[in-house]
């Protein structure tokens, strides 16, 4: 099977990484990123089939594709234009689909929706789009050695920044290396897809303490894994596993094994192969 991915983000965030995996597992896979993104820098670091992404590279090489892969909203506006077919849409993000013309001429383009969990695809409905033309795949991120947690470290993404009354957080943009020595991860949002950031701490042993929001429930097992917050009280269950490193330690194998069991690489690759054998029929 013949696959084209498309991403045109500038910046690596968890959409970016899903694709490098999933290009990187695949026998016979093209990428096509931004040329100079970090996308396309580590693909080729890593020796995969990685070119530049313009429009014409796009129809190009769509030609010589059994089924065309885009992996974020500019990717697909280019794949709809160039009329590629059979067409696969990734969608990671939470917000609700644009109601405009050209947006709802667009969605229709797609053969099959991979949506990053069941909030999203309440949100494809909600534009009109059926449930047929849409499966769950949730992201799935790598199992390295669990964390060596440092007493009292808490860590949070630099671009999500939180401040504790009474405790130090420290902002990170080298998250997977933070994580190694992390005690807590809070993650608070206004709105998420799944939270990539959340599974990467889990699949570390470190719990977490996310937002009730959009898609981040799928992820993080309140009681659990972790804690959820509802009321911006983060405080609270931060203290509670920092005074209890049992609690802390117990939370942060649950959400290991989670990630062993749901959220592994593996197991994104093969739901994604599943699903690109159904568009290909």
């Amino acid at each position: 099977m013949r696959t084209l991915h498309v991403d045109s983000g500038r910046a690596m965030h968890g959409g970016q990484w899903q694709a490098l995996y999933l290009v990187e597992r695949l026998s016979d896979a093209v990428l096509l990123a931004r040329a100079g993104s970090p996308l396309f820098e580590e693909a080729a670091r890593r020796k995969l089939n990685v070119r530049a992404l313009s429009f014409r590279a796009l129809a190009m090489a769509a030609r010589e594709a059994d089924l065309v892969h885009v992996h974020d909203a500019r990717a697909h506006t280019l794949a709809a234009i160039a009329g590629v077919a059979p067409l696969v849409v990734s969608r990671r993000v939470a917000f609700p689909v644009k109601r405009g013309f050209f947006s709802l001429w667009k969605y229709a383009r797609a053969a099959l929706y991979l949506a990053v969990s069941k909030y999203v695809v309440a949100r494809l409905m909600d534009a009109g789009i059926r449930g047929a033309k849409i499966q769950v795949v949730h992201d799935g991120v790598p199992l390295p050695e669990p964390s060596h947690p440092q007493p009292g470290r808490v860590v949070a993404l630099a671009s999500k920044p939180i401040e504790i009354p009474g405790i130090s957080v420290d902002l990170t943009s080298d998250l997977w290396h933070d994580l190694a020595t992390a005690s807590v991860f809070v993650y608070k949002s206004d709105m998420e897809g799944l939270g990539s950031g959340a599974l990467a701490a889990m699949a570390l042993g470190v719990p977490v303490v996310a937002s009730a929001v959009g898609g981040l429930p799928e992820a993080v097992e309140s009681g659990k894994t972790g804690f959820l917050v509802t009321d911006d009280d983060f405080a609270t269950p931060v203290r509670r596993l920092l005074d209890d490193p049992s609690l802390a330690a117990q939370m942060g194998r649950a959400g290991r094994e989670r990630v062993q069991r749901e959220f592994s690489v593996e197991g994104m690759v093969e739901k994604t192969v599943r699903a690109y054998r159904e568009v290909l029929g």
